[in-house]
């Protein structure tokens, strides 16, 4: 695999994404690791601040937005993807990325990304995967294991755990994939095959939670993790879906998993495809359109 060297590695000059800006992460959390992944795949990309809209909902892994330099919006805990859907309606010239963890995007966001993998939204969605609330101190979150002791659930989980990446694929998701925060150049492949696909892309990132996951931990992760190579077809559904299927002691498959070029949700909605930041309206135009509402 190729290591990506940015722009500003080549020639020794600043990253204008990243930020010294403090978090509230705890260290040794996997969301730095996936920050200076994006951050570096946006500079790679030769994209500028003014070009990225980073969109999140509530928890640790929505707070990414505060320390990249760019364009960020903060939702309700699970609705980010509503909101990026209207500011990609709105401009799609944008190059939108929602950040968002696996309790935010599965749990209170479920419905929504459902339907965001129907519409076929022209983004990339990248979930902190660490299989626990980490915001809300441990609970079980929707992909946390069967029977896996929280500090709320101390009897074990009761409920199966979501796997997202096979729902993604039966739904006909046109691009899913799977990395791992702790392998950082597979993390940036991902991000990069996915900010140049058209069309929803979703990627799924194992993490350590290391305050409130002593089960899933980054040896956990590692002793697992594989990476499928280059015999594997990611536009076979059905071997797809049975790759998807892979998680645990036999072995957790890393890579583009499926991939499925069709119409975007701009490209399907004629009176759309103008973005509204194109189209010149007055304030008379405005009012004519409240008044419709009276």
């Amino acid at each position: 695999m190729v290591q990506i060297q940015t722009q500003a590695q080549k020639e020794g000059g600043a990253n204008p994404f990243k930020m010294n800006t403090p978090t509230t992460w705890c260290p040794g959390c996997g969301n730095f690791s996936i920050l200076d992944s994006i951050n570096i795949v946006l500079h790679d990309l030769n994209l500028k601040p003014q070009d990225v809209l980073m969109v999140s909902g509530i928890g640790q892994a929505a707070k990414l937005p505060h320390y990249i330099n760019a364009h960020g919006l903060n939702t309700l805990h699970g609705r980010a993807l509503p909101a990026a859907m209207g500011a990609h309606a709105a401009n799609s010239g944008l190059k939108i990325f929602l950040t968002s963890g696996d309790g935010d995007t599965y749990g209170e966001g479920g419905n929504h990304f459902i339907h965001g993998v129907r519409r076929n939204l022209d983004i990339v969605h990248l979930v902190h995967d660490n299989q626990i609330y980490g915001l809300t101190k441990g609970q079980g979150s929707p992909t946390t294991a069967f029977g896996q002791k929280t500090r709320l659930q101390i009897d074990g989980m009761r409920p199966d755990p979501l796997n997202p990446v096979a729902l993604a694929i039966s739904l006909d998701c046109s691009f899913v994939a799977r990395s791992f925060s702790g392998e950082p150049e597979h993390l940036k492949q991902m991000i990069k095959a996915a900010m140049e696909h058209k069309g929803y892309a979703l990627i799924d990132v194992l993490q350590p939670c290391v305050s409130f996951n002593a089960v899933n931990t980054f040896k956990w992760y590692k002793d697992r993790v594989y990476k499928l190579d280059a015999s594997y077809d990611p536009t076979n559904r059905v071997t797809a879906f049975e790759t998807a299927l892979q998680f645990g002691d036999e072995g957790i498959p890393m890579g583009i998993l499926y991939k499925h070029e069709k119409a975007t949700f701009i490209e399907r909605i004629a009176h759309v495809k103008e973005p509204l930041v194109n189209q010149k309206r007055t304030p008379e135009d405005v009012q004519k359109l409240i008044a419709q509402f009276e």
